[in-house]
């Protein structure tokens, strides 16, 4: 065992509180303990005790024993090393960042060593382009037109043929061009052109070029242009869309469409439909407050199918009446679907007041949908106020009359040899042209006006309308003359000629227009579509 340090072989003296020869008490503690001692026994107040003064001993290197009772290392960097420890050692791999590296013998070229040179790619002759290969070397390689590039450009004409003067013929097959086709000889520089005649018009491919395909010829395309209009000058708005409504104002308004082109056809019947932003709304950036609804309802068949024509106008005083006429049409639609067979009942027995029944119950359920979603988002009813009028067609051939229903103003007209009815619901104010500001309107009204029309006649076309065209379509001449000519000549319409011929215009007329046009075969036939 390591022998005793020799400051811990003093006498100690006793500790505690020992007063047995009745002298002064014992010191309490260590410190004052040796604070009581004479001088010259006990620590130094610069010397302090150990702590802890039985160490466990440590393991010293063997090597490095011998340095410890030594001077300070020459090159230690520390200055003097305190007895005990031991000398800082320069490391012999260590080295000063001003030392330069020197590389290892091993890595080291050996004398009179070149570097091989680096590989290249041979050089091979230049390949001919695609055109040279074909037609020689004196075919230029560009492009044959200026002004375009050579990948887009059209394939090049190839020389002449031999024996055909003044006619050149394409590339053999497999080129991208077809085979035997002739191609006329471009005229030398300093050359007029020749004169051809006009180019031909639009007609059967094979009556113009032998079936060898279409006309390149012919530039013009037809096109229908401006919509007619009354009298000797147009309408001052511009016949087309105008401004928008905006997305920060009103998303509802902002994202409806400026006109809305529908229609159906089965067996018989035939639909066409539209829908037009008015000039005075395109003008203020304002909605289509418009609706119109195309649907087909009842089970699968045509002896239980029926067709639903309604068209809604939004009331302009109201200012979320375009959401109101578009949500009143989808919930009619969805009130009236599992009623079908029995309106198709009603009208088999020519009930009139049981459809009554049918369609009161329909507006009622609509209105009411409507008041709770509209309450149910913070709004107010009165603000989605829209009008509506809708007419029940049954698909069944057999079946020759349709339901009618009306809730506000609009207008319902027949056209039947070429003669117009503008009042077929016997409106008191259809046809007067007078514009009626206060009107029965959802969802504030829930009954509605309803009845049976028929039969229908072969080549009848009937026209369900807004005031937007039932107005200007009783009180002007010239828009009852051009759409009898339009619609009644026994042959529908396209869609495209459909919009057209129902924009007709006619001054101080600027209101959304929307109307279901629904035509009967003329030849009396249902049985082909």
């Amino acid at each position: 065992m390591k022998k005793r340090s020799e400051r811990y072989e003093q006498p100690v003296p006793p500790q505690g509180n020992t007063d047995a020869d009745g002298g002064d008490p014992a010191p309490s503690s260590l410190d004052e303990t040796w604070a009581s001692l004479p001088p010259g026994i006990g620590p130094t107040p610069a010397e302090q005790p150990d702590p802890y003064p039985y160490t466990y001993p440590q393991q010293q290197d063997p090597r490095r024993q011998d340095a410890r009772d030594q001077d300070p290392h020459p090159q230690d960097p520390r200055g003097q090393v305190p007895r005990g420890q031991v000398p800082y050692e320069r490391d012999p791999y260590e080295r000063d960042s001003y030392e330069q590296y020197q590389r290892p013998e091993r890595d080291r070229l050996p004398e009179g060593y070149q570097r091989p040179e680096p590989y290249r790619l041979p050089e091979y002759p230049e390949r001919q382009g695609p055109y040279q290969e074909r037609y020689g070397e004196g075919y230029p390689e560009q492009a044959p037109y200026p002004g375009r590039s050579p990948e887009r450009a059209p394939y090049p004409e190839p020389p002449g043929v031999p024996g055909v003067p003044g006619r050149r013929t394409g590339p053999e097959s497999g080129s991208g061009v077809p085979a035997g086709v002739e191609w006329p000889e471009a005229p030398q520089a300093g050359t007029a052109a020749p004169e051809t005649g006009p180019a031909p018009g639009p007609g059967p491919a094979s009556d113009r070029d032998g079936g060898a395909g279409p006309d390149r010829t012919a530039t013009t395309v037809p096109t229908l242009g401006a919509p007619r209009h009354s009298g000797p000058k147009p309408p001052l708005y511009a016949p087309h869309p105008g401004r928008l409504p905006s997305v920060r104002d009103d998303l509802d308004a902002a994202v409806l469409p400026d006109i809305v082109v529908d229609g159906a056809t089965y067996p018989g019947l035939t639909v066409r439909a539209a829908s037009v932003r008015g000039d005075s709304h395109r003008y203020e950036s304002g909605p289509r407050q418009d609706s119109l609804c195309v649907a087909r309802l009842g089970g699968p068949g045509e002896e239980n199918g029926l067709l639903l024509l309604a068209v809604a106008d939004g009331v302009g005083s109201a200012a979320r009446s375009h959401v109101g006429s578009q949500d009143v049409c989808r919930r009619i639609a969805l009130f009236l679907d599992p009623y079908a067979d029995e309106v198709i009942a009603a009208l088999r027995a020519g009930d009139r007041p049981a459809l009554g029944a049918l369609v009161n119950s329909a507006v009622g359920s609509a209105a009411e949908g409507l008041t709770q979603r509209v309450t149910q988002r913070g709004g107010r009813p009165a603000e989605h106020a829209t009008t509506l009028r809708g007419l029940l067609v049954p698909l069944d051939p057999g079946l020759r009359e349709r339901a009618w229903f009306t809730v506000g103003d609009g207008g319902a007209a027949l056209l039947r040899d070429g003669v117009w009815d503008t009042d077929v619901f016997g409106e008191e104010q259809a046809g007067s042209g007078v514009i009626d500001t206060g009107t029965a309107a959802l969802p504030g009204s829930r009954l509605a006006r309803s009845g049976i029309h028929g039969p229908a006649a072969p080549g009848d076309v009937f026209v369900l309308s807004t005031d937007g065209l039932s107005t200007p379509l009783a009180g002007d001449a010239g828009m009852r003359d051009f759409l009898a000519a339009a619609w009644g000549q026994g042959e529908v319409p396209g869609p495209v000629d459909f919009l057209w011929q129902f924009q007709y215009r006619v001054k101080s007329y600027d209101d959304d227009r929307t109307a279901v046009c629904l035509w009967e075969d003329p030849t009396g036939r249902r049985d082909t579509v």
